[in-house]
């Protein structure tokens, strides 16, 4: 059976996972991770890709980011994939792929999930053992939306300005709703709607989005709901 195309729209948020092959670590050191930051940074402004939120993990990373042209997500990421590859190989004396193949990721509904997929991609580093508070590990955006760094580059999307009148009060918020964590079912969810690559959203979402693209946004046949991973 032929692969499907990904799921890609314009102004619509999307959660992405990169993966080492056989789960090897794509970061060996600090270095290794200022380089990526350096092309996410680059790259996502020469396609017009806004970036909210990211982790880079030991042997994958994570964003959130919305296009804002056609096709500017894809060809972010195969620039950074190339770039950083040849970096890394250069580096630390190696060749041949370093990725799982291709980037995976899904589109989500905003009011739904988005901030729920911004709480899950900083709990990454607790959930794998390698932190016991969001706040500990330096390679994610949470110190920006918490006010103790400044990353320039990251977009802030409206529903974070929403969550407070000053920028103390929308840093509280979002540290709140860290400190608070998402329900397992929303983990499960946004795990597998990128993995799969099939919109993550209510029925009334996905049926609006299968008006845009003639590649199927759902598993379940146009316009029935998305069914989550269950408990």
């Amino acid at each position: 059976m032929a692969r499907l195309p990904r799921l890609t729209l314009t102004d619509h948020p999307h959660h992405v996972i990169l993966r080492g092959n056989n789960r090897q670590d794509i970061f060996r050191d600090a270095a290794d991770r200022q380089r990526m930051l350096g092309l996410l940074e680059t790259q996502a402004l020469a396609h017009q890709v806004e970036v909210h939120a990211y982790v880079l993990m030991s042997n994958h990373l994570h964003l959130l980011v919305t296009p804002r042209q056609d096709k500017g997500l894809p060809l972010m990421m195969q620039d950074v994939g190339r770039s950083y590859v040849r970096q890394f190989n250069q580096r630390h004396g190696r060749t041949g792929t370093l990725w799982e193949g291709r980037y995976r990721s899904t589109l989500i509904q905003t009011e739904r999930y988005f901030l729920a997929c911004m709480v899950y991609i900083d709990l990454n580093p607790v959930r794998a053992g390698m932190v016991t508070q969001a706040a500990d590990f330096p390679w994610s955006s949470h110190a920006h939306y918490t006010g103790t760094r400044q990353d320039a580059w990251l977009t802030p999307h409206p529903l974070y300005w929403s969550l407070g009148n000053t920028p103390f009060a929308r840093e509280l918020a979002y540290a709140q709703l860290v400190q608070a964590g998402i329900e397992q079912s929303q983990q499960h969810a946004l795990t597998s709607a990128t993995l799969s690559g099939w919109a993550l959203g209510e029925e009334s979402f996905v049926s609006g989005l299968q008006q845009l693209t003639p590649r199927r946004v759902s598993k379940a046949a146009a316009g029935r709901p998305f069914s989550s991973v269950p408990n």
